[in-house]
């Protein structure tokens, strides 16, 4: 039977990005987005619920985002949940979630001081970080089962 590990999230940023390069040269980019949910309570009341995502993106992706997003900018991200779990300084085991981004789109125009709102360099960016990763669709004869 075939599986699916597929996230897609709208949302804001909650920070700059905080990009490193790894000791082997890999450029990584993390960030939080809160994607937030309304709805109206039994007694007519308006509710808001918050989610906040760790995104993480690598490579050429990471640059993009180095570069063009910075807090509070609405962002799409397609990726897969990634799982990791590590120990505590009590010694308690524990989880994080986190999104490995795949696909970005940028939905915020750029807006800040020394940028051109119909910048061609920022539609260039969003047309890279859309063909950075190309589509992967699993062949039922490459299964490892």
């Amino acid at each position: 039977m075939a599986s699916l590990n597929k996230a897609l999230l709208i949302g804001n940023l909650g920070s700059d990005p905080e990009v490193r390069t790894l000791p082997s040269g890999s450029k990584v980019a993390t960030f939080n987005i809160a994607t937030t949910e309304s709805y109206k309570n039994k007694d007519g009341e308006k509710v808001e619920n918050t989610e906040w995502h760790r995104i993480e993106l690598w490579e050429g992706l990471a640059g993009i985002a180095e570069q063009y997003l910075k807090k509070g900018d609405s962002v799409y991200i397609e990726g897969r949940i990634r799982t990791e779990k590590y120990t505590d300084a009590n010694g308690v085991e524990k989880f994080s979630f986190k999104i490995r981004g795949n696909n970005m789109q940028m939905l915020s125009r750029p807006n800040r001081e020394g940028e051109n709102k119909n910048s061609a360099s920022y539609e260039a960016a969003n047309q890279a970080a859309n063909a950075m990763v190309p589509n992967q669709v699993a062949d039922g004869d490459d299964l490892p089962f």
